[in-house]
């Protein structure tokens, strides 16, 4: 089906690509030095439309000084000659017909005085930029997460919030899309939080968010798409940096190595990070009421557990412009990430009989000894081929994207009765698995006219997972360890997406600009689950995501947007596995299998004014609803048996579809230059949620959340600053209970040198207490669960950065608009 798709669909393209080409013209030239007459190579030629002035082509010269400019659609352009050291020039007119073939006169460039060489120029970007359907926080201008990790970057971007443990919600919504460069990568189909808080800070280029993603993006993730951007470099010769963090509980470092000469460059990387040996105390108390026995149950947990966190990151990419119109691009990244800890619990349980006065029936004490880790480790591997043309934002652009991941996961945990010391339960799991990921896209943009844009594309995405559960079980009367069969698990998820898309981009009079789209996916699922009840076919679905933006530019450098998006959220092979994980046989936790899609509609209106050399803000208001809603979900059960075993007194936790919930709110944003050297910015985030329990009606929840964070930066002299950070975020209500609010404060200030190549950055979190005290409280039938966790969070880390190679001038593009001639971003 996919291979007739791809087929229709490439034909279509290359006839259309075909037909643009046919009356395209060529202008040939060369480029000298107007003294010494001898040939500039890598001098830029940049073609502009003249009426329009929008960047329409462009090359540099080879060794001998020449250029060739192919593809050119009859009209009048702009040539604009540059080089290194020597001067602009310019020529305001070349006329091209159709089939021509125009040569210019020898272009002789003139140098200029006093140039200072190996040094970069470009123009102040601000901290956020807010295009038409996305945001973009330039991480490289914040100092205080210098010496940090991805999490600690993401707390600063507007729409997101990050907890303690470094779970991310964007717009108050969990179900995320995360990308890196763009690019999908199995690494994000496990643990996200482990993933992120592997990437050191000081690799990170810019964070974009998009909340509500147009019709070329894929549909999954509810609250929308983060894509992070890794740093690179495009200036010609060799360039590099280094960075290297040294902390009392997090180090990381990163090195950077790019080499580019004429049309190719090549670029290497390799980054990670560690977070050292710490502990964390967990105590918990829980209440619950066995109905049938007519007892109360009273469970309490103390404990301390000891865990490490790892990962590392490398890659080698190339970049290879064929001609003015063809570029190739491609790469090959190696990632690995894991964590390790072990701790023990003391544990209590008393059970009174709720008919005779609450007399004390038994009162058992025990303790339990655990072990377990993850580790993850895959490669991404992608090819893109890109082609412009002659007319203004015509392109065509195809990826091959593959991810080929393995884990491996285990677990031990055994539990003695107290005095007596004798072992009554213990259980060992071992669980290694793979995840591999395919995707193709191909996407065509067409100019219908100089405002009117229309783009088509589509995407396969192919995901094949399989994952192994082995259980080595107690058996109370040898002693001994046994194969358990009934709690062993071996799972096989194979998922196609099939996708086409379509948009248009026009202007409404003069009243505003407009993006109309829409996705049709069609997801086919093969699944098999060993230990599953039964196996049930799941069945394929289609689903049609709209999108439609509309931008309208106010007075006074300002800008009003509306917009919609429909989103799905299908369930991962995490959450429908019905491995029951019982190494803590009070506590278990399982899949669910029978999890539908979660499908959401999201509105936005938002602000934004940019105040010339003050600063910029932005507002936005959010609608967003979420049907067949997938959220944890404990039940009680007095007794719960799992193969041949019965659990007392147990807590099962699984992911279910509770049922609708609604989020209303609203997002603040400024930056405030209060002087050439102090800048001061806020972000403040406020929501409603109303979540309505079709599982257990009456129990629904209605709560009020927010975050707010300010940040206060000094630029002492040319090369030291300081910054301070603070970050609040209130406490998270779900359907069944209140998670923790929680406070973190950084402290940063950073001396460079060597010509402000180097850097040295001392960053302090959270000084004043070693630990975040988090408070959960969870309710439901027949229980109520209290559980506070003590996790250490002070920290102080030394940052050196160091950029080395030839650096170059470089100047901004001001000549391209972000609208791509209306005022619309494609992204």
């Amino acid at each position: 089906m996919y291979k007739f798709f791809l087929t229709v669909l490439l034909f279509i393209v290359s006839t259309q690509v075909q037909a643009f080409d046919a009356a395209a013209g060529k202008v040939t030239g060369k480029v000298m030095d107007a003294v010494s007459k001898q040939p500039i190579e890598y001098a830029t030629i940049t073609v502009l439309n003249k009426s329009t002035k929008n960047v329409v082509n462009g090359t540099i010269t080879d060794g001998t000084g020449s250029f060739v400019i192919k593809g050119l659609a009859p009209g009048n352009y702009i040539f604009k000659i540059q080089s290194l050291g020597y001067q602009e020039y310019t020529i305001n007119t070349v006329s091209v017909q159709k089939n021509a073939s125009i040569n210019l006169p020898v272009i002789a460039l003139v140098k200029q005085e006093n140039v200072l060489q190996g040094v970069t120029v470009t123009a102040k970007k601000p901290l956020v930029e807010n295009k038409i359907d996305k945001m973009v926080f330039n991480a490289e201008k914040d100092l205080t997460s210098q010496s940090g990790v991805a999490t600690d970057l993401l707390k600063k971007v507007p729409m997101v919030s990050v907890d303690v443990d470094g779970n991310v919600q964007l717009a108050g919504s969990s179900s995320i899309q995360f990308l890196i460069n763009g690019r999908p990568s199995t690494a994000f189909g496990n643990n996200i939080a482990d993933v992120l808080q592997a990437i050191p800070a000081s690799q990170i280029k810019s964070i974009e968010v998009i909340t509500n993603p147009g019709a070329k993006y894929d549909a999954s993730g509810l609250g929308g798409i983060i894509n992070i951007i890794l740093k690179d470099n495009h200036a010609k010769g060799i360039n590099g940096n280094l960075s290297l963090t040294a902390g009392t509980l997090l180090q990381n470092g990163s090195f950077n190595l790019t080499a580019r000469k004429k049309n190719f460059g090549i670029n290497a990387f390799v980054s990670g990070g560690a977070r050292l040996r710490s502990t964390t105390s967990n105590t918990v108390d829980r209440a619950s009421i066995d109905t049938l026995n007519k007892t109360n149950v009273a469970l309490l947990q103390s404990g301390t557990s000891r865990f490490t966190r790892h990962g590392m990151q490398s890659g080698i990419g190339f970049d290879w412009t064929l001609d003015s119109m063809n570029n190739i691009s491609g790469g090959v990244n190696y990632n690995l990430f894991g964590y390790a800890g072990s701790g023990f619990v003391n544990q209590t349980q008393t059970t009174t009989d709720i008919m005779n006065g609450g007399n004390v029936l038994s009162d058992i004490a025990s303790f339990s000894n655990s072990n377990g880790g993850f580790h993850f480790h895959n490669i991404d591997a992608n090819l893109n081929y890109k082609k412009t043309f002659a007319k203004p934002d015509q392109e065509l652009d195809i990826s091959l994207n593959s991810s080929f991941g393995h884990n491996h996961g285990y677990s031990n945990s055994e539990q003695f009765l107290v005095p007596s010391d004798s072992k009554f339960f213990g259980t060992q799991n071992d669980n290694p698995g793979t995840n591999n990921v395919h995707v193709l896209t191909v996407d065509y943009t067409q100019p219908i006219t100089s405002k009117i844009k229309f783009g088509t594309g589509g995407r396969v995405t192919l995901t094949d997972i399989n994952s192994t559960a082995s259980i080595l079980s107690l058996n109370n009367n040898t002693g001994n360890y046994y194969f358990d069969s009934t709690q062993s698990n071996h799972l096989n998820y194979h998922q196609q997406v099939y996708a086409v898309y379509s948009e248009l981009s026009f202007p409404v009079g003069t009243l505003f600009d407009a993006k109309v789209g829409g996705r049709y996916e069609r997801t086919e699922i093969n699944d098999y689950y060993s230990n599953a009840i039964s196996q049930v076919k799941t069945p394929g679905y289609n689903t049609f995501v709209p999108s439609v933006y509309f931008i309208r530019k106010l007075t006074g450098n300002s800008t009003l947007k509306i917009s919609y998006s429909k989103r799905i959220e299908r369930p991962s092979y995490q959450d429908l596995n019905p491995f029951v994980n019982t190494s803590d046989p009070k506590n278990i936790s399982t899949g669910n299998p029978y999890l539908q899609p979660q499908i959401g509609n999201r509105y936005e209106l938002s602000y934004n004014k940019q105040i010339n050399n003050i600063g910029s803000f932005m507002v936005a208001a959010f609608y967003r609803t979420s049907n067949h809603d997938i959220q944890p979900y404990v039940v009680f059960y007095p007794d719960y048996t799992v193969g041949d075993s019965v659990f007392t007194n147990v807590s099962v936790s699984t992911r279910q579809n509770i049922g609708l919930e609604k989020n209303i709110g609203i997002n603040l944003f400024s930056s405030i230059d209060v002087s050439n050297a102090l800048n001061l910015r806020t972000n403040m985030f406020f929501y409603e949620r109303n979540t309505i329990n079709a599982l257990d009606p009456g129990y629904n929840s209605n709560s009020f959340n927010y975050h707010i964070n300010l940040n206060a930066s000094y630029q002492f002299k040319h090369d030291v600053a300081a910054e301070v950070f603070g970050n609040f975020r209130s406490a998270r209500n779900e359907v069944q209970g209140r998670y923790p609010s929680f406070t973190t404060y950084s402290f940063a200030v950073r001396k460079q040198f060597w010509n402000k190549k180097g850097s040295l950055a001392l960053t302090a979190v959270n000084v004043f207490s070693q630990y975040l005290d988090q408070r959960t409280v969870l309710t439901g039938p027949n229980f109520t669960t209290n559980n506070l966790r003590q996790i250490p969070f002070r920290s102080i880390g030394l940052n050196f950065t160091w950029k080395f190679g030839k650096l170059e001038f470089k100047k901004d593009d001001n000549t391209k608009p972000d609208s791509g001639g209306n005022g619309l971003d494609n992204g």
